[in-house]
């Protein structure tokens, strides 16, 4: 298995350093799925799949173009002196580096499915596929991830074949307004989180421990621009040594913890978690419509909105599996009943 993955992963040949590839070796293997079916609704933010990849710790020699230049938003030695200032690294040279490639599908509906048209006062119907190339950079109490993202919103997201291949799995009924969807339109993003390690929830007691981390960011781009502030900790027996994100966002990786390459701890690990996060929008293409084309959505986007989660994980050697559930305020304000839900599964996998 190990060897299969290493000849996927690394294709033929070690990249050339003038390569936009990366040198590509051991890592984590990340899928995320969100599903409002798991609330038991279908409606609204109704679908996301995630496949995210990302490397073990590296040195700078192994990076990419692409990354190379994202070290300019880093916090390390090589950053715009900005960045340096308020990414908060004691010493922006003793860091440790990781770099990371997604592909992630969004799907949007209307609660009705049924009509042939797009339901007056309900969701628009909406697609986005975006592929991404991030880089990593932390010390022993501090992440900053930066994520460049290309993708499209349209049909050429494909979010309805992806939508009826699930529902023909389920034996649901299909949504058949998908022809008023919002148009295709190209898409690129600039994605800023910085995670820290949070010691007021640090506690060790032999196999149980209690972590937690805070966290903030923005993203910036013509699907979405946004910021957002936030946190989670995890409670359980042998926690995996890694700051993993547990739902599916912007910058969803997964990683070992801080500056530490260290293997886990024991065979085996469970935990549950709890989190909570508030984001401020500015734009959301799914809800503002594209941003070169002239596209009513009929929706009026709320400037806030609010989420709390939890859920639970386990751990066997290698592999991790994990439940979270979500609640999220009112995305727009003809959204029909305020708080909606949604379950995340992620699946990891260290190679």
């Amino acid at each position: 298995m190990r060897g299969a993955l290493a000849v996927l992963l690394t294709a033929t040949v070690r990249a050339d350093r003038d390569s936009p590839l990366p040198d590509w070796g051991g890592g984590y293997l990340t899928t995320y799925l969100d599903n409002d079916l798991f609330g038991h609704s279908d409606r609204d933010y109704t679908s996301g799949a995630r496949m995210s990849w990302i490397s073990s710790n590296r040195d700078v020699a192994d990076l990419g173009s692409v990354q190379r230049m994202l070290r300019r938003l880093s916090g390390d030695e090589e950053s715009f002196a900005i960045f340096k200032a308020v990414t908060g690294f004691e010493d922006p040279h003793d860091v440790q580096y990781n770099f990371g490639c997604s592909l992630t599908q969004l799907m949007f509906t209307p609660e009705n499915g049924a009509p042939y048209f797009q339901p007056a006062g309900e969701r628009r119907y909406a697609g986005w596929l975006g592929l991404g190339f991030s880089l990593h950079v932390k010390d022993d109490r501090i992440l900053n991830s930066i994520e460049l993202t290309a993708g499209t919103i349209g049909p050429n997201a494909l979010g309805e074949p992806a939508q009826d291949f699930v529902h023909d799995v389920r034996g649901l009924a299909k949504f058949n307004g998908w022809d008023d969807q919002i148009p295709n339109e190209i898409t690129a993003d600039l994605s800023f989180v910085q995670k820290r390690r949070s010691d007021l929830l640090k506690r060790d007691r032999g196999l149980f421990r209690i972590d937690g981390l805070t966290e903030w960011g923005g993203r910036l781009g013509t699907f979405r621009t946004a910021v957002h502030a936030g946190g989670f900790f995890r409670a359980g027996f042998h926690l995996p040594p890694d700051f993993t994100d547990p739902r599916l966002s912007d910058t969803a990786y997964s990683n070992l913890y801080f500056d530490t390459d260290d293997p886990y701890v024991g065979n085996w690990s469970v935990y549950c978690l709890f989190g909570a996060t508030g984001r401020g929008v500015v734009r959301d293409a799914t809800l503002d419509g594209p941003l070169f084309n002239d596209f009513e959505t009929g929706n009026d986007r709320e400037p806030f909105v609010g989420e709390v989660f939890c859920g639970a994980g386990l751990r066997y050697r290698q592999v991790e599996l994990s439940y979270v559930h979500t609640w999220r305020s009112q995305e727009y304000k003809e959204q029909r009943g305020g708080v909606s839900d949604f379950g995340s599964v992620a699946l990891r996998l260290r190679f």
